[in-house]
């Protein structure tokens, strides 16, 4: 079966419509010089899996975006690992009941980035999470993390915080995979 194309006029059947695997949910602007940015009204019943973005906007020093489901801040697990553009070496670190998904995403001084993976975030199971991204200073680094949050709680909202300095505009985009 191939894309689903539309057409300024078309009609729009059901089929066509379901056959469509992303849906933008929420998009956010951050605000100027913020520690912080809660998204609200992000997850519902409607999806199992979701996919958190953030383009453009800067960071006041080089950070890492953590990711806090509504106010839980304890049993957050995963593992990250990493690399620099300059070294063939790769490096790991252990996330052990953290207070947040620490490494979802990342900030300097020339960008912010964030391209980040939850699963069943609003079921009451375990909330799994996959991001990858590049660290875009002076030396510069490339990472992935997967982890999960050791809960059965069941979240609507998430806030995202630099583990450092703050954060001035972008865009916060969620969007929600087809069941």
């Amino acid at each position: 079966m191939g894309y689903p194309v539309f057409a300024t006029g078309d009609v729009l059947n059901a089929s066509d419509m379901n056959a469509v695997g992303l849906w933008l949910i929420k998009t956010q602007t951050i605000g100027s010089g913020v520690s912080s940015v809660t998204v609200t009204g992000a997850f519902s019943s409607s999806f199992n899996r979701y996919k958190i973005t953030i383009d453009g906007g800067v960071s006041s020093a080089i950070a890492d975006l953590q990711i806090k489901l509504g106010s839980t801040a304890t049993g957050y697990y995963g593992f990250l690992t990493y690399g620099s553009y300059t070294s063939n070496t790769v490096n790991g670190f252990a996330l052990n009941n953290g207070t947040s998904i620490g490494y979802a995403g990342c900030g300097s001084t020339n960008s912010l980035f964030m391209d980040c993976e939850l699963s069943n975030p609003f079921e009451t199971t375990r909330t799994t999470v996959t991001s990858r991204f590049a660290v875009t200073a002076t030396t510069s680094s490339s990472a992935h993390f997967t982890g999960f949050l050791n809960d059965s709680s069941s979240y609507t909202a998430f806030t995202i915080t630099p583990n450092t300095g703050t954060l001035t505009g972008g865009t916060i985009r969620v969007y929600g995979y087809r069941n």
